[in-house]
């Protein structure tokens, strides 16, 4: 398989499993007393979540693509949200599932959840490799920047 078809595939994937998570029915009082708090802190990490993603977008800039392929045009960006997480869309889109999940009380999303880091996992490696091969320094940008997941205080 090629770049260009992995890259969409990965990218399929990625919206089947979102998909997923989006339509699957809500239970009602899924945490008992604790239903309506959980469920806020699920609502909560949406916010969050959609924030960082808008924020990543933005930072993006020209290089944005859903394709796991850098663009031609593209340059790597190292600075705003990209200097704290390599990956911040996916970031974002963990957030984001994570507060469906708890918002919908339904347990075989977990099950969902772990597939899409799985799957955002393997987008980020082959991900990665590209772009080692185009920017030199990546490898050091790297090295010091965490991939999915912002280290705190720093």
């Amino acid at each position: 398989m090629n770049n260009k078809s992995r890259s969409y595939s990965l990218v399929l994937l990625q919206f089947v499993l979102i998909i997923l998570l989006v339509l699957t029915p809500r239970q009602e009082n899924a945490y008992g007393a604790a239903s309506e708090v959980v469920g806020m802190v699920g609502l909560a990490f949406i916010a969050i979540g959609s924030i960082v993603l808008l924020v990543s977008f933005l930072g993006l800039g020209n290089a944005l693509t859903a394709l796991a392929i850098p663009k031609d045009n593209g340059t790597l960006v190292t600075t705003g949200i990209y200097s704290r997480v390599r990956h911040p869309i996916y970031f974002a889109l963990l957030l984001m599932s994570f507060g469906i999940m708890l918002d919908a009380g339904y347990w075989p999303q977990i099950i969902v959840v772990m597939l899409l880091y799985a799957l955002l996992s393997n987008k980020a490696d082959f991900e990665e490799s590209l772009l080692r091969e185009r920017y030199p320094q990546y490898k050091q940008y790297a090295e010091r920047t965490p991939r999915f997941f912002p280290r705190l205080g720093r």
